[in-house]
């Protein structure tokens, strides 16, 4: 078997496509060039012209015309064996070679198909997140005391602030005179960057290069700062003119695009959300959804909304403008679309996200929250789809966090039957997200004394436990995270629920306790979760103080006698036997 060439062996003849290794072995005909197949073939002909006693000269061409003929014969021949041959020397050198694992030159093939003209937006964008790619590919570097491969860097990356900016320039509108200054000093301190590395090529002196790599540090951090700025600014004038557009337009068709223009951005990180919730995006939007002649962009500017209020300052906006007045008044309008109040059910899932400590002070919320509720428990009443049934249980767990009255509201609604009975629907309840909600509401409902009663009425305790067995599908890292919410929500519910006697018997008459060992004892079915186990322990607990007969000794001294951080600490440390 041969050697494969060096990293330079053989490069040039490969990029003249001669084949690699040719000096090696003999070439095949077919591969070899045009014009030395015509010579040699040429020279077979004029020998045999040569030979003594030629009886066939006559019908031989002539010079010049054999020529002609023998060279054109061989191009084709050539060309021919080129589209069925393949070349067995340039595969191997292709599988030998390294894949590099600096992937230095993944950001020049980021934007290898460019934004298209006059598309500044785009342009800031992919730019943008090339120069922060190389930013912090220059830090780990530097880190590294890689000087070579920094000072590269440094370069390229001057290459791309220089090209951000003349481009971006190219295509903007006139730039502030803010602007032109930032731009000076970004690219002031990528050519100070550049020097800077060069020289340290030349240093071989340890502790200059040590003093000098605080220097680069700070060079480094005071760049990256200015084009911070710079991006900013510019993404700014963007989403002015974006959102001027939409505040001014009476089009639809114009509307439209530039909506989902902004909805582009939102899905670019909480920053871009800030900007355009500081720039009028949420007034903009709201604008829109009290427009009958825009009905049927309405789904399209809630679900920016939802977007950009995943930041405070977007929910801040909503609140001053009666956003949610706005809501609840698309919610409760039968003749709005399905989709559209599916949206505006996802804006109001978003606005009181336990997750989003703002959201707390949403004090226009509490007078609209018992239509809010209403309707959506009737949107989860009459979802046609999971998705619908997933926002809008989404909105009504989430209000449960917001306001304790929401809970007696869903009780006086008859909540608990529409949920227990969409979970035995597959086209409404279909995955483990769409069961973290709902169980999410049972618990939080289950405080209430009355819940037990009617959670009892309708057969719901069968389904309580049956969530204890939740199980991922697909085996992603979001749908586990769900299923073990799942199980920990489902075991605190029948720990709360338990105080009810009726409900701990069923309970136990189901077969939760052994399920709930199961899940304190074997970390695997629990996905090794602490949530999972600490709510599993106290449910035990809260049933074994009702039905202690439904124990044995062994988990009774183990799970239930001692202390609830003993009884965690010994199953957390429990390891499996494969035996």
């Amino acid at each position: 078997m041969r050697r494969p060439p060096g990293n330079g062996e053989a490069a040039s003849e490969g990029i003249r496509g001669w084949g690699l290794w040719g000096r090696h072995e003999p070439r095949r005909l077919g591969c070899a060039g045009p014009d030395r197949c015509g010579q040699a073939l040429l020279q077979i002909g004029v020998n045999m012209m040569a030979l003594p006693g030629g009886r066939h000269l006559d019908s031989i061409p002539l010079p010049g015309q054999r020529l002609h003929l023998m060279q054109v014969d061989s191009v084709q021949r050539w060309m021919e064996d080129l589209k069925l041959m393949t070349e067995c020397e340039c595969m191997c050198v292709l599988q030998a070679k390294p894949i590099s694992l600096e992937e230095d030159a993944q950001g020049d093939l980021i934007l290898a198909g460019g934004s298209g003209p006059g598309d500044p937006l785009q342009l800031l964008l992919k730019r943008g997140w090339v120069i922060s790619t190389e930013l912090r590919r220059i830090g780990q570097k530097l880190a590294q005391d890689r000087w070579a491969r920094v000072h590269s860097m440094s370069v390229r990356l001057t290459c791309h602030a220089r090209s951000m900016v003349s481009e971006y320039s190219a295509v903007s509108r006139s730039s502030s005179q803010e602007m032109g200054q930032i731009e000076k000093l970004l690219m002031e301190k990528c050519s100070e960057l550049s020097a800077v590395t060069e020289r340290c090529l030349q240093v071989e002196n340890e502790h200059i290069l040590k003093s000098t790599k605080a220097c680069v540090s700070e060079t480094l951090s005071t760049l990256g700062q200015h084009f911070g700025q710079l991006l900013e600014l510019a993404l700014t004038r963007e989403v002015q003119a974006l959102v001027r557009k939409i505040d001014a337009s009476d089009n639809i068709y114009t509307t439209e695009s530039t909506t989902g223009n902004l909805f582009s951005l939102t899905q670019e990180g909480a920053p871009l959300c800030r900007i355009i919730a500081k720039e009028g995006g949420v007034v903009a939007l709201f604008k829109v959804c009290r427009q009958d002649s825009f009905r049927c962009l309405y789904p399209q500017a809630l679900r920016t909304l939802a977007s950009i209020c995943c930041v405070e300052e977007g929910v801040h906006q909503l609140e001053k403008v009666d956003g949610v007045l706005c809501l609840a008044d698309i919610l409760t309008d039968d003749s709005h679309s399905e989709a559209t109040r599916a949206e505006a059910a996802a804006v109001v899932a978003q606005v009181t996200s336990p997750h989003l400590p703002f959201t707390q002070h949403l004090s226009s919320f509490l007078e609209s929250m018992e239509e809010i509720v209403t309707a959506l428990v009737k949107l989860c009443q009459e979802a046609s789809s999971g998705e619908v049934f997933l926002l809008a249980s989404a909105a009504l767990a989430n209000i449960t966090f917001f306001d304790t009255m929401a809970c007696e509201m869903l009780l006086q609604l008859k909540a608990i039957r529409v949920l227990l009975e969409a979970c035995s629907d597959k086209q409404r309840v279909d995955t483990p997200y769409t069961r973290d909600q709902i169980v999410t509401i049972l618990a939080n409902m289950s405080v209430l004394e009355q819940c037990a009663s009617d959670i009892i009425q309708e057969n719901g305790v069968q389904l309580i436990v049956g969530l204890l067995s939740e199980k991922p599908r697909s085996g992603t890292p979001a749908e586990v995270a769900a299923c073990e919410r799942v199980q920990q929500k489902a075991a605190v519910t029948l720990a709360r629920l338990s105080r009810d006697p009726d409900v701990a018997r069923e309970a136990v008459r189901l077969s939760c306790m052994s399920r709930l060992i199961e899940l304190c004892r074997s970390p695997s079915k629990r996905n090794s979760s602490d949530a999972v186990l600490v709510a599993c322990l106290a449910a035990l607990r809260r049933l074994a103080g009702v039905c202690p007969e439904g124990l044995q000794d062994s988990d009774f001294q183990q799970l239930v006698q001692p202390r609830l951080v003993d009884s965690f600490l010994l199953c957390s440390n429990m390891e499996e036997s494969f035996v």
